[in-house]
């Protein structure tokens, strides 16, 4: 096996390897809710908390104005709807309860969409991490443009 690999592989209960999944959701009807700084200081200081507490470790993190990138290692085998769940939930509660106006906005309490994006992370973890970074587009680029 490739060397440089070797050093993400993690045993867990007699099971070797490495999890990496790309996971992408939005706030509901794609509202740009988290436009300003604050609001994304926020968002992801709340999501690396998650990440801590879930014992993964985020590899690259963006928060636009109208959607969320994150991708994330894990030392577990972790089903990526379990992840999806713990980073959604625990966000919508913590971003209701530092802007209450929220709730004007999203009267029904959810704050994200029910869809959302996950994809197992191959080998080359850097095409993934070039697709995040480059986020910042108005226009968001193909993952096919960076292979």
């Amino acid at each position: 096996m490739n060397q440089v690999f070797d050093k993400y592989l993690y045993s867990h209960n007699h099971i070797k390897g490495c999890w990496e999944y790309h996971l992408e959701w939005c706030p509901k009807y794609r509202f740009n809710a988290m436009k300003d700084s604050p609001k994304q200081e926020l968002m992801e200081k709340i999501l690396l908390s998650v990440a801590k507490e879930l014992d993964v470790e985020v590899l690259e993190l963006a928060v636009m104005p109208d959607h969320v990138h994150i991708l994330v290692r894990c030392k577990k085998p972790l089903n990526p709807s379990y992840l999806l769940f713990r980073f959604k939930g625990r966000t919508s509660h913590d971003i209701f309860e530092a802007h209450p106006n929220f709730r004007k906005r999203y009267s029904r309490g959810h704050f994200w969409s029910r869809g959302s994006f996950s994809r197992t992370i191959g080998v080359d973890v850097e095409v993934e991490r070039e697709y995040v970074r480059n986020q910042v587009d108005i226009h968001q680029t193909k993952l096919s443009s960076f292979g």
